[in-house]
Order: C-alpha cells, then sequence, then structure tokens
C-alpha cells in the first residue's frame, strides 16, 4: 500500500528550541472521552510539533513531532504499515478510529517505529479532533515558548499588564475589543472626564461616542496604522489609540488618556500593544480549549452509550434525575450576517451556561450544532422538574432582553445519565414546534406540544412519499382543484366542530343547510364513512400535515 502524509495548513514546523505540549498534556487536557492511548506509553513524555492528516496520495514532508490523524486507516495491516513509515518522519503519535483490533503487528510495528497509537471515540469528528489538537497545542504557541508568564506576570493577566503599561507611559490604559468591550484597565481612573468613567461601569465605549468615532473614521485609522494614533472629541479628555495586533488579524485597541507621549513612552506604548497581544491570543486559545472540550463532553452525555458515565463525571454533572435543555435563535427580521449570528450564539451560549451554574452548580452546557443544550439536575424529592426548568427558562429571556429572539424547547425529567439521550430527543423536538412558529410561546416542554411535535415528524414522512397517498383526501383535494369547491374544508370544519353542523357552517360561513349538502357530497366525492372513527381519525391527521 502506498501511503503519504499532508501536512495540516500551518505555516512552518516549529523550531527545536520551541517549548512543545508533551503528548501526556494533550491526553490530560482532551480526556480518556474522546482519545485513549493504546499502544505507546513510552511516548506519553514526547513534544507534539503540530498535527498532520493521513493523504495516501501525498508525500509532502510532516512537520517534527506531529500527531498524525489516520482518517480511513482501519484494518490492522494498514495501521501498522503507517506506524512504520511515521517512524521514519519522526511523528509522535497515529490517531485512528475506534473499533480498533490490536494485534502483535500493531505491537511491533509500534515498538520499532517509536509511535505511539491513539484510539479516536466514535461520533467524534477529525475536524473537530483537528480543531481541538490544535487548540491545546496553540496554549503554548502564542506563549512564544515563554515560561508562563510575560514581563514576569501571569500569563493572561490583562488587569496586571494594563498596569504595567500605565506606569511605563505615566497615563491610565483601557484595553478594548473590537466591538469596544472592555477587557481590562488600569488603576488611576478616578479623576478623568465621563467617557472613561461610563466606559468602566459600563464595561464597554458608550453606544454613542463609539458612534461618533466610526463616523470621523477613528477606528479605521487606528486599525491601519503600526504607530498610536492621538485621538480628540469633544467634551472629554484627549487619546493616545494603538492597535493590537497578532500578525496580520486585528484583536482590539489600546488606550491612554493623555495629551501626547514623549518618543520613548510611544515606542513603550506600541510595543506593549505586542504584549496585550499575546495575551489576549493566550486567553482566547485557553478559553476555546475549554469551551470545545466542554462541548465535545456534553455531546457525549447526551449522545448517551458507554461514554456517557466517563463524560458526565469529567463535567461533575450531578448524579440523579435531570433535564435537558434545548436553546437556539430564532430567525431575525432582517436576517443578521452568518458570522454575527454565530458570535450571537456562542456569546448566548455562555450566557446561558452561567446562568444554569448560578442555579445549580452541578449542571452543564454546550453549544453542540447550533443548539445550547443545558443539562439541569433535578432535585431526587420533587416531581415539578420541568416546572422549575421552564421558570429557569423564562428568567434566562428576561435577563437577556429583547435584542435576540430566543427559543428553549424542555425534554422530560430522566432518572439517570444514561436516559439523558431520551430528554435531549424530546427537547429538540420541542424547539422545532418553537422554531415552527406553532408554540403558544419561546418556551414550551415536550408535555405541552407532544402532538404538534409528532404533527411535524409526520409532516417529514409524507414529504418523503412525495405527497398523500391515494385515497379519500386526495380525492376531495383534486375534487375541488377541478371544481372549484371546498369539500375538503369544509370536513376539516367538521372535524373541528366534532360534528357540530352549525358551529362548522358558521366557520366555513356558510349556511346549515348548505353546510349539510356538502357534508353528503364530501361522502360520495371522497368515499369516506364518517361513523367509522378510524377514517375520522386518518381524515383529520392527513389534513393537519396539509396545513404544515
Amino acid at each position: 500500500m502506498t501511503t503519504g502524509v499532508a501536512r495540516a495548513a500551518e505555516p512552518g514546523g516549529p523550531s527545536p528550541d520551541r517549548s512543545l505540549t508533551s503528548l501526556a498534556r494533550v491526553l490530560d487536557q482532551l480526556g480518556t472521552t474522546l482519545l485513549n492511548l493504546v499502544v505507546g506509553e513510552g511516548r506519553l513524555s514526547s513534544s507534539v510539533g503540530g498535527v498532520g492528516i493521513h493523504d495516501p496520495h501525498d508525500d509532502s514532508p510532516l512537520p517534527p513531532a506531529s500527531l498524525v490523524l489516520g482518517v480511513g486507516v482501519h484494518e490492522p495491516h494498514e495501521v501498522a504499515a503507517l506506524l512504520l513509515q511515521l517512524g521514519k518522519a519522526d511523528a509522535v503519535g497515529l490517531v485512528v478510529r475506534t473499533p480498533l483490533v490490536i494485534d502483535e503487528t500493531i505491537r511491533t510495528a509500534s515498538d520499532v517505529s517509536g509511535v505511539a497509537l491513539l484510539a479516536l471515540a466514535r461520533g467524534a469528528s477529525w475536524t473537530q479532533v483537528a480543531a481541538l489538537l490544535r487548540s491545546v497545542l496553540a496554549e503554548t504557541e502564542v506563549g512564544g515558548g515563554r515560561a508562563d508568564s510575560v514581563i514576569e506576570m501571569p500569563a493572561g493577566d490583562l488587569f496586571t499588564l494594563a498596569n504595567a503599561v500605565s506606569a511605563l507611559v505615566d497615563a491610565p490604559i483601557t484595553i478594548e475589543d473590537l466591538d469596544s468591550r472592555l477587557i481590562a484597565f488600569s488603576s488611576g481612573q478616578d479623576d478623568l472626564d465621563p467617557l472613561r468613567f461610563e466606559t468602566i461601569l459600563g464595561r464597554r465605549c458608550p453606544a454613542r461616542f463609539r458612534t461618533m468615532l466610526e463616523d470621523r473614521g477613528v477606528f479605521t485609522a487606528i486599525y491601519r496604522s503600526a504607530e498610536p494614533i492621538r485621538v480628540e472629541m469633544p467634551d472629554v479628555l484627549p487619546r493616545i489609540a494603538v492597535a493590537i495586533r497578532a500578525g496580520d488579524e486585528v484583536l482590539g485597541s489600546m488606550w491612554a488618556v493623555t495629551q501626547a507621549l514623549t518618543d520613548q513612552r510611544r515606542t513603550a506604548f506600541t510595543e506593549a500593544a505586542g504584549l496585550v497581544a499575546l495575551h489576549m491570543l493566550r486567553q482566547r486559545a485557553g478559553a476555546d480549549v475549554h469551551r470545545r472540550l466542554r462541548t465535545d463532553l456534553v455531546a457525549t452525555v447526551l449522545g448517551g452509550g458507554a461514554s456517557a458515565g466517563e463524560a458526565a463525571r469529567q463535567l461533575d454533572l450531578a448524579a440523579g434525575p435531570a433535564v435537558v435543555l434545548a436553546l437556539c435563535t430564532l430567525p431575525a427580521d432582517p436576517p443578521v450576517p452568518a458570522a454575527r449570528a454565530e458570535a450571537d450564539l456562542q456569546r448566548s451560549s455562555d450566557a446561558f451556561a452561567l446562568h444554569l451554574a448560578t442555579v445549580h452548580p452541578g449542571s452543564a452546557c454546550g453549544l453542540v450544532r447550533g443548539v445550547v443544550y443545558g443539562i439541569l439536575p433535578v432535585p431526587a424529592d420533587t416531581d415539578d422538574g420541568e416546572e422549575r426548568a421552564v421558570r429557569i427558562a423564562h428568567a434566562f429571556l428576561q435577563r437577556t432582553g429583547e435584542r435576540i429572539a430566543f427559543g428553549i424547547g424542555i425534554g422530560r425529567t430522566v432518572r439517570t445519565v444514561a436516559d439523558l439521550a431520551q430528554s435531549r430527543l424530546d427537547a429538540d423536538r420541542a424547539l422545532r414546534v418553537v422554531r415552527s412558529g406553532r408554540a403558544a410561546g419561546p418556551v414550551v416542554r415536550i408535555s405541552d406540544v407532544y402532538a404538534a411535535a409528532l404533527l411535524l415528524e409526520l409532516s417529514d414522512l409524507v414529504a418523503l412519499d412525495i405527497g398523500l397517498p391515494d385515497g379519500p383526501i386526495r380525492r376531495l383535494i383534486e375534487y375541488d382543484a377541478e371544481h372549484h369547491s371546498h369539500l375538503a374544508l369544509s370536513l376539516r370544519a367538521w372535524l373541528d366542530a366534532f360534528g357540530d353542523v352549525n358551529a362548522a357552517a358558521t366557520a366555513v360561513h356558510v349556511h346549515p343547510s348548505t353546510f349539510r349538502y356538502r357534508l353528503r357530497r364530501l361522502t360520495e366525492v371522497g368515499g369516506l364513512n364518517l361513523d367509522d372513527g378510524d377514517q375520522r381519525f386518518t381524515a383529520m391527521l392527513q389534513l393537519r400535515l396539509l396545513d404544515i
């Protein structure tokens, strides 16, 4: 078999003297739910330099110390051959998907090559594991091989860094992201103007000032310049602002309240922006790793199966009864850009996780395929778990306001972790009813909309069958289309009125005598026996599916 490895799209390989993440730390970060070491315990202390993807048709060289994803490699002889080839490329490990049969050939190949073999859990996507691995490695990458500090402070402590920059330039400092949200600020902000005061209290630049800055092209000037920019606005003190960049990516801006900076302080201010970028990247990488890991664990718990219990343990999910809540954003008018919608949903996921954690520390939350799932433990001595979930969901919507419209579906209360897959299915079905517009409000329990959920699922089956089968309802619809009559509509009104002719006639705005004639006619045309309960039920079901 001809094999090769296409290296992942990442610029350059790691330099030999860079401090890298060990294989043991990678496994510790991702947990046994996602990756398991199968063979090659002796490589745990080896450093991982990058992520590669196996491609039998590409012989591009690997960066040193790669962890290679063996996409499509299953048979023992294929695994053994690839291990031997990767050993020549100085790879650290090979990841293959379970189930995996380990025989003596594989063990020997791992010993000879010095390449560890890891098993990827069933259900996890290769894209997902590649992103997670790169995020784990990024924690060291953004640190540039330094110790766990930058200018003698804990990595990621932006408030300490803001104070250090303030001392360097002798001016109060704020650090803001691209949306003018306040990330950190220095001390010495007491006697400044109202803008700085409002920014710190509100944790972001006030909207009126941000609009003024945008209209004047200030942000554009800051982000285009490699040097600090002087900013003047009415009724506020002058500022000096500099862009915070990581390569070509602009992460935000840093602001100093001062009339001017000396050349020396100007240089220090500019160089400090690079250190701030390192801290912001490190924070982002760490947050991404944590978020993705929790998402994978939540997805594993909700998927059920043998791994659910271990995933629940890693999440510190409280044992006992629980209920699943499913949240998503509803369509906006006008529609928002896809990137903003995705960012809004991620922020909403973080906010929902915080909201649930304040209610019950043993809860868990994760964004899985466009839906935010919350797992809420329920006291064992109560039977109102779903009602409690409804109250918690409404409280979250009240706190988030009306800027983003949410829908929340709530599943049934289940007794064990193994049953959470059923509660998740219920929550998904309830959420679909909300998104279809057939719910009474934005928060619904599956028990309240069970019939509507079933109708939506039956409508999917009807769509797969390409319409209604031959029968009474189809004959009535075709007759109405040909003769411009209203027999199907009259039948629906009669069924909705439980056979009350007067009420049904009123609903379709005809005289009761006319309606009785229509009933006789629809039984003749459709071949319906309205005295038969099964035929009435079938007719009602098909007519409701036509509505959907």
